[in-house]
């Protein structure tokens, strides 16, 4: 995997890069759809591909170990081909599940004994099962084996756990230089920041993880409940750390707006479930607001549901039709509202981009910002 960063912003942190890997570039900065179970909920390749575009997406490891298995996609030749996806993949670690399956979970230094949500079966996840694990599903950029601490986390737990996610990073580490590649391509390994949101932990933790001096790195353990100022203020101190000459993944992150704030602070890649759940949940997210579909106002609202047309979906509909399908629970809206927020993220993402490199990043994502904080 090589990384070029291409611009930075004058008046931020900002950066514009390009990432490539064995299935191609990757444009940053870049927002990564999540397709949980080797599928972006309720959205056909096609479309993903054509209208909604990302360079990468992502995939999560806990689930797909579960279902279909690892040995399905073995069989099928890797993720890339089981679900016909010819670009470039992420794969979580399964971290972040085994922490949202807090009554369900035994954490101890081997690793994490947790109970499957499906059946209730027994399974072990360790830093070199779960690296065995990410061989066999075959995304381009896999990720290491950590703790996500909750919000609001004790101090003496967070260091505790940021301890332990060094070092089942070096595990993590170890155990991948033993373990061959499976498919015809390389494999990028990203390394998460932890530390909750203690300055000194993140400091620590930040500095333990650019020392490791793999190809990218990832800062975890944020948007779990704590207010967006002090996700930025840790955000800050890691991006300070980590080095410039190597993508920086901010997990998990978020709404538009702390999409913006991020890019300014020096991130290069996001993910998040937002725009895809909130769009079942008949939430909107445009350049001008959110939209909420369902709200009465809507009902005789004949205009497109977005006149920046960024997909097919925002002029080939109208609010009062979607309105409509989900007053009356139709699957359709849910695919039209899911296209239509993805589109705008990739097309937010890609507009940051083009600023920066134009040099005027921070003028519009001030203006932006301001533009996007009101309900419609």
């Amino acid at each position: 995997m090589n990384f070029h960063r291409l611009a930075k912003d004058p008046n931020s942190k900002a950066r514009a890069g390009e990432i490539t890997t064995g299935h191609g570039k990757i444009k940053t900065p870049i927002f990564m759809p999540v397709g949980t179970v080797a599928s972006v909920k309720g959205v056909h390749q096609r479309e993903l591909k054509n209208d909604i575009n990302p360079d990468i997406i992502l995939g999560n490891t806990y689930h797909l170990y579960l279902r279909p298995q690892t040995p399905i996609l073995e069989k099928a030749g890797g993720l890339h081909k089981f679900m016909n996806w010819d670009r470039n993949i992420l794969t979580d670690s399964g971290g972040y599940q085994v922490y949202s399956l807090s009554a369900n979970r035994k954490i101890k230094e081997e690793g994490v004994k947790f109970k499957s949500h499906i059946d209730g079966s027994t399974h072990i996840f360790t830093p070199e099962n779960v690296m065995e694990i990410q061989r066999t599903i075959g995304a381009d950029i896999i990720m290491a084996f950590d703790e996500c601490t909750p919000y609001p986390c004790d101090y003496n737990y967070a260091k505790r756990s940021m301890h332990m996610t060094h070092r089942w990073l070096d595990r993590c580490i170890n155990h991948l230089e033993k373990t061959p590649l499976k498919y015809d391509y390389n494999q990028a390994f990203f390394p998460i920041v932890q530390g909750s949101t203690y300055k000194d932990l993140r400091q620590q933790s930040a500095e333990y993880i650019a020392n490791s001096d793999a190809v990218g790195n990832a800062i975890g353990g944020l948007s779990v409940g704590e207010p967006a100022e002090e996700m930025y203020a840790m955000t800050d101190i890691v991006c300070d750390i980590l080095p410039e000459d190597k993508p920086r993944y901010l997990m998990g992150v978020g709404t538009p707006i702390n999409i913006l704030e991020n890019i300014a602070l020096g991130v290069d890649m996001f993910d998040c479930v937002m725009p895809t759940r909130n769009a079942r949940n008949g939430m909107l997210f445009t350049a001008h607001g959110t939209i909420n579909i369902k709200n009465r106002k809507w009902a005789d609202d004949f205009s497109p549901i977005d006149d920046m047309a960024i997909t097919f979906v925002d002029t080939e509909y109208s609010k009062a039709y979607l309105r409509h399908l989900f007053t009356v629970n139709e699957l359709l809206g849910k695919q039209i509202a899911t296209i239509h927020n993805l589109g705008f993220y990739l097309w937010l993402v890609r507009e940051a981009r083009k600023h920066i490199l134009q040099g005027n990043f921070r003028t519009w994502k001030d203006k932006m910002i301001k533009q996007m904080d009101k309900r419609l």
